[in-house]
């Protein structure tokens, strides 16, 4: 049989050290050896002696976080020995590696594929979304020593922060944690324009410091402008309206 579907790039990619690696530009290859926490429904092949075992999105503090916000990340552990394949969609898979206990990074949860469980992982709040009615932006910090996969629609862009910058919400897929972080109104593009995660008003999110911010080459397209609920891709369990009390006793 001959095709070029069976030419060695598409062969599966071995390593002598497990972990995480990629299979190719749009796969995730695990070499499980242990445990990773991974994306719910990611799973796409694996082989060998593998447990799945559903986790919510990162302990009962996240798994509360998640419900009001409708972010996070929907977990399962992996667990034994094998080989895992994930994938998101067909969508690139990028690999970042965190050095160190000052090391850290922000990434918007639904573009986590997976990740070492020597990593930190929680839910924050971006600074001043809570003033725009409906949802707010709430977004992941890893932080530590370990491995994690991301995704991305497009090739991205890495932007090195040294100047104002803004990106659209939905675009804006990673950043330095130590970067401020808050929301800009775009005032000239007028009522109608909806930028992001919005329920009704223009906006993108401003960084300042020194660090990078990645945008990958696609938007979201908000839950909103599909159902016309006007709940924003963060509604979660109906948005933030009514339990901004509650939400902010969790995110001190």
């Amino acid at each position: 049989m001959r095709s070029h579907l069976f030419a060695p790039e598409n062969q599966e990619q071995e390593s002598a050290q497990p972990g995480l690696r990629l299979q190719n530009s749009k796969m995730l290859k695990i070499e499980l050896d242990g445990e990773v926490l991974a994306r719910q429904g990611s799973m796409v092949a694996y082989q060998g002696d593998v447990q799945f075992e559903a986790k919510g999105a990162g302990g009962i503090g996240g798994f509360v976080k998640q419900k009001i916000t409708g972010e996070g990340v929907p977990l399962m552990r992996l667990s034994g020995r094998g080989d895992v394949f994930l994938a998101d969609a067909a969508a690139d898979v990028h690999i970042i590696d965190l050095e160190g206990p000052d090391d850290a990074l922000t990434i918007n949860g639904k573009n986590v594929l997976a990740f070492e469980p020597s990593l930190s992982y929680d839910i924050q709040m971006v600074s001043g979304a809570g003033s725009i009615g409906g949802a707010g932006l709430f977004n992941c910090v890893f932080r530590g020593r370990g491995r994690l996969a991301i995704t991305a629609k497009g090739s991205p862009v890495v932007l090195t922060v040294d100047a104002p910058t803004y990106a659209d919400p939905q675009a804006a897929i990673a950043w330095s944690a130590e970067l401020q972080v808050g929301v800009h109104r775009v005032e000239q593009f007028g009522i109608g324009m909806f930028i992001g995660r919005t329920t009704g008003e223009s906006f993108t999110m401003a960084f300042a410091g020194r660090g990078f911010v990645v945008v990958q080459a696609s938007e979201e397209v908000p839950l909103s402008a599909i159902s016309g609920t006007g709940g924003g891709q963060q509604s979660g369990v109906g948005g933030v309206n009514g339990v901004g009390g509650v939400l902010g006793s969790f995110l001190r």
